[in-house]
């Protein structure tokens, strides 16, 4: 949240309203907008700043998405190519991982419609890291490959591994 308070900082230091209690207290800026929000008092709300807010908030869920998805294809492709060194810690990180991005698909449904896209683009980053971990590099004869080889299906499906 540190990021996002800074960026949200940064972003506003461009624009005259800098003596809002948005830069100088988030906590308290936040409490006040939600007391004005429940009381519908229009003229309190800070319509800029509430407007950024709730759209962080649904970009750091897509966010998790992407991130549950990194650990789960990395694991995978770590239980795919190292067979032999499988341990029970992969194995709770991939179980651990699939129910949490059940919750939050549970909690934010819409994300669904994105995990195409999301599994493609998590799949480079988790091959990258699953290489790294592993000690291979792009030049070893066995490495994973550029197109991503578990489906939608076998990522979200709690029983399934390589």
């Amino acid at each position: 949240m540190a990021s996002t308070k800074a960026a949200r900082v940064g972003a506003k230091s461009a624009r005259p309203d800098l003596g809002s209690s948005y830069e100088r207290d988030f906590y308290a800026w936040s409490h006040n907008q939600a007391h004005a929000l429940r009381a519908q008092d229009v003229g309190s709300l800070d319509w800029e700043n509430l407007a950024e807010e709730i759209e962080s908030l649904g970009k750091s869920d897509r966010r998790e998405v992407r991130s549950r998805l990194i650990v789960i294809l990395t694991h995978l492709l770590k239980r795919q190519y190292q067979p032999t060194r499988q341990s029970r810690s992969w194995k709770l990180s991939i179980l651990t991982q699939r129910h949490d991005l059940a919750e939050v698909l549970g909690e934010s449904p819409s994300l669904k419609r994105l995990l195409p896209d999301l599994l493609a683009d998590a799949y480079a980053s988790a091959r990258d890291l699953a290489m790294y971990e592993m000690g291979l590099n792009k030049w070893d004869t066995k490495i994973p490959p550029k197109q991503n080889p578990f489906t939608l299906e076998q990522v979200l499906d709690e029983d399934y591994l390589p």
